[in-house]
């Protein structure tokens, strides 16, 4: 479909401070689009240093890189993958004579055929006139303002091309120079895309022309499964060190990897994280944990030393694992996000005082290691609500083999009355609640890592000159890891994790129904409801120590017998 035109004077030179409010309301598209077949992710290449110029040439390659306008159609991108939300608001806009793109890691997704965790939109109208348009509408944030439009239960957010000039004023004072073949209308989206993190990321897809413009690379480093920087990697986390933490979810949950230089960075500005409001880093945290790429995530962040500063005590856990940075086997902490995300995924979250209650679950059974029939009726427990009789009833009728590499799991056979029982599970309760407080606990999360001074250094450490001659460049001091670490865990998901297991110890909760049948309500889970969080939580565990697997190899072998 193609869009009418109203332009402003033609520039060969553009500088970065220049203000892009002039931005335009109907623009005219060429004609040419560039079909261009996706190869299949994972494709390896030659390793390089490699990132966009100002001036459109990218560092390593002698020709400046050529831009492309890609045909949504032949990268099999239907109207239909849009959540409906968005493209009530996309049409709303788009009738009242304004540009719509969708922008960032939503085209990236909708390009690998994804479901996107969220939409995002960029468009010509300033946010006074989004406002206008919607009945139910809000400008947020101060220092980048954007639009939140309500749509039902959902929240669209909406930003103006009238704000790139506050947001591209903040970077470090480059030059831009327009590329080859850029026009004013090309110039001000790639403006936009030039300010975001990632080349992935720096894609736009206008759904009504059916075009995906690409000004950075982004389909290059898709076919080559890479996570790269659209500036200099340190530059980049130097402006925001929530990108290290944005960078490690997207690798983890599309299975990219970084190239060395953004590697090494990641590895040379983790500590920077710490200058993060806690708030923010929660988030990221709960990014990573809640969307469905739990394990691939904590893998990440222990491979690039991230782990031993976000998340202390799982980090001493895979130290005492003896888990080295590229360590390929499981256990049981990965085990349990394993099957969490097998659950989960990003249109389908759950709340964090999930992720939260398990990482308290485990650290109690790492304290003290419990019988997996002990661990059974817990999560029983859990499940109904706290009546004890009837989960001892149901576990002690479990003849389902248990997974025996789980250090976590006791072989303790001193259970054959039910009050032995019931107090070892009443024991967990309290270790588990002991493990919550103590993640909240600055003091005993600094010194988690202690116990650990020559713990495996992180990835890259051959390439990386220790300071002061330090054996441990994450020990610092005496007390090992005191400067390094942050307790980010809210009270309210402390309070909201402690509620999934007060039902243990307090005893059957007046008025609770457990939940019936296997299917998940994804609603309630997001919100928190405490029915379908004890229902996933009990699930999950379930499948963590009694693996299906266990029971098929042992039926094979009966049979084969």
């Amino acid at each position: 479909m193609a869009i009418g035109v109203h332009g402003f004077s033609s520039r060969s030179y553009l500088t970065v401070r220049r203000s892009l409010i002039h931005c335009v309301h109907k623009v005219r598209h060429r004609s040419s689009v560039a079909v261009v077949e996706l190869p299949p992710v994972g494709v390896p290449e030659k390793e390089e240093t490699h990132f966009t110029r100002s001036d459109g040439t990218v560092k390593g390659d002698s020709k400046a890189f050529e831009w492309k306008k890609l045909s949504s159609k032949d990268l099999g991108i239907t109207t239909s993958m849009i959540a409906s939300p968005t493209r009530y608001v996309l049409n709303i806009l788009k009738n009242k004579g304004y540009e719509v793109y969708l922008v960032g890691g939503c085209v990236r997704d909708l390009i690998l055929k994804r479901t996107p965790k969220d939409f995002d939109i960029i468009t010509s109208a300033e946010l006074k006139e989004v406002v206008r348009a919607f009945l139910l509408c809000e400008v947020v944030g101060k220092q980048f303002p954007i639009c939140h439009v309500h749509v039902n239960d959902t929240i669209v957010e909406v930003s103006s091309f009238s704000t790139i000039g506050k947001r591209i004023g903040k970077r470090i004072d480059y030059t831009l120079r327009r590329p080859l073949d850029c026009d004013d209308h090309d110039y001000i989206r790639w403006s936009n895309c030039w300010q975001r993190d990632f080349t992935i990321n720096g894609l736009m897809f206008d759904p009504y022309a059916e075009i995906v413009y690409d000004y950075m690379g982004g389909m290059q480093d898709i076919k080559n499964a890479k996570v790269r920087t659209i500036i200099p990697a340190n530059m980049s986390f130097a402006e925001d060190a929530a990108r290290i933490l944005r960078g490690v979810r997207i690798a983890a949950r599309l299975g990219f990897r970084f190239p060395r230089d953004i590697a090494y960075s990641v590895r040379e500005l983790s500590r920077t994280v710490l200058r993060l409001y806690k708030g923010r880093i929660f988030m990221e945290i709960n990014y990573m944990l809640a969307y469905g790429s739990g394990e691939a995530s904590l893998r990440l962040l222990w491979r690039y030393g991230l782990l031993e500063i976000l998340l202390p005590i799982q980090a001493a856990y895979l130290v005492s694992q003896g888990f080295q940075r590229r360590d390929k086997r499981s256990n049981m902490l990965l085990s349990l996000f394993s099957n969490l995300d097998k659950l989960v995924a990003p249109d389908r979250p759950c709340h964090n005082s999930l992720w939260v209650g398990m990482l308290a679950f485990h650290k109690a059974l790492v304290d003290q290691p419990r019988h997996p029939l002990v661990v059974a009726a817990f999560c029983l427990a859990v499940h109904n609500g706290g009546s004890l009789s009837e989960a001892v009833e149901i576990a002690r009728r479990i003849s389902q083999p248990h997974d025996h590499s789980f250090i976590e799991l006791s072989e303790r056979q001193d259970l054959d009355s039910d009050e032995s029982l019931i107090d070892e599970i009443m024991g967990l309760a309290a270790s588990v609640k002991s493990a919550l407080i103590n993640m909240t606990d600055e003091r005993f999360v600094s010194q988690a890592m202690s116990k650990y001074p020559q713990a495996p250094y992180s990835e890259l450490r051959n390439t990386v000159e220790l300071e002061d001659n330090n054996p441990n460049p994450f020990c610092n001091n005496e007390s090992g890891y005191d400067s390094l670490t942050c307790v980010f865990i809210p009270l309210s998901s402390f309070l909201r994790a402690s509620k999934i297991f007060d039902c243990v110890g307090k005893g059957c909760e007046e008025g609770f129904v457990p939940k019936r049948g296997s299917k998940i309500d994804y609603a309630l889970l997001a919100m928190g409801n405490l029915q379908e969080v004890r229902h996933v939580f009990a699930r999950i565990v379930f499948d963590s120590v009694y693996p299906l697997s266990l029971d098929r190899e042992n039926n094979s072998v009966s049979q084969n017998s």
